[in-house]
């Protein structure tokens, strides 16, 4: 009895979180007559994939924008944040501690209290309104969290692989490469999935860091689909599935293995 009660709750909360999905998908395939707060939760009499082509055409500069952010920033924070785990978890320095602290700082600042230093910065650097700025600024912000999750999960493996490697005579950086790599692909799994997710969602530094829309990101141009008189939800919607199409490919094909990485302790404090 109660196995079937906890059953039914779990489809009932299932289908409640759902629903915003059916309506999602629902109103991508209706044509605009048929889009209305009075026929939202009815299906479409005549679906139709015109509201997907048009909004590919619309934002696919943009996915290719997306796509050249988040691949370069997600594999340089996932590299760095590895390199900054080994050394503060492996290689105990001075002050090694107290560097951690002030790095795990940067994760509790704000976005919008550093937007006119980061944007003067970027200026001075000439990367101001350019993807790669954008890179630039995801690398270091991504840099706190994936030291954390690098330094936790280095923390695990035993001391004794790293005296075995050095009395071998093997330098620091071919220890790192030969004994830690190895056997951190779950961390690095976690670690660019998160980055991955984050970046791609992410909006304030799109808006603010890029001005022209043929250099903006997929989250800019998905609001400015909107039209200035009418806005056209089907249109709109079917963007949102577009857009959301790459977080979800990547939680499938790696969602096993970051679940893996999770319990091995990549997140363990």
């Amino acid at each position: 009895m109660k196995k079937t009660l906890s059953i039914v709750l779990l489809c009932v909360f299932a289908a409640f979180f759902l629903l915003p999905m059916y309506v999602l998908l629902a109103t991508s395939l209706k044509p605009m007559q048929e889009v209305g707060i009075a026929r939202m939760w009815h299906l479409p009499s005549r679906p139709s994939l015109d509201a997907f082509v048009k909004a590919f055409g619309r934002l696919a500069p943009n996915l290719q924008n997306s796509l050249m952010l988040v691949i370069p920033a997600t594999l340089i924070s996932a590299f760095m944040g590895s390199i900054n785990g080994y050394m503060l978890s492996k290689l105990k320095f001075r002050g090694s501690d107290l560097l951690f602290a002030l790095l795990l700082f940067g994760m509790f600042i704000p976005y919008q209290s550093v937007l006119f230093p980061l944007i003067n910065a970027l200026d001075m650097m000439g990367l101001y309104g350019s993807i790669w700025g954008l890179v630039v600024v995801h690398v270091v912000y991504g840099l706190p969290i994936t030291t954390l999750i690098f330094r936790n999960y280095y923390s695990e493996i035993p001391d004794e692989l790293i005296e075995a490697s050095s009395i071998d005579g093997a330098s620091i950086f071919r220890t790192y490469t030969r004994v830690l790599v190895p056997l951190s692909i779950p961390g690095f799994v976690v670690v660019l999935i998160w980055q991955f997710t984050n970046i791609w969602n992410e909006f304030l530094f799109a808006v603010t860091v890029t001005s022209d829309p043929l250099k903006q990101p997929i989250t800019v141009a998905l609001v400015n689909l909107a039209g200035s008189q009418v806005v056209e939800w089907n249109l709109q919607m079917a963007g949102a599935i577009l857009a959301a199409l790459p977080t979800l490919i990547v939680y499938i094909a790696l969602g096993k293995y970051f679940l893996r990485g999770l319990l091995a302790g990549s997140v363990k404090g």
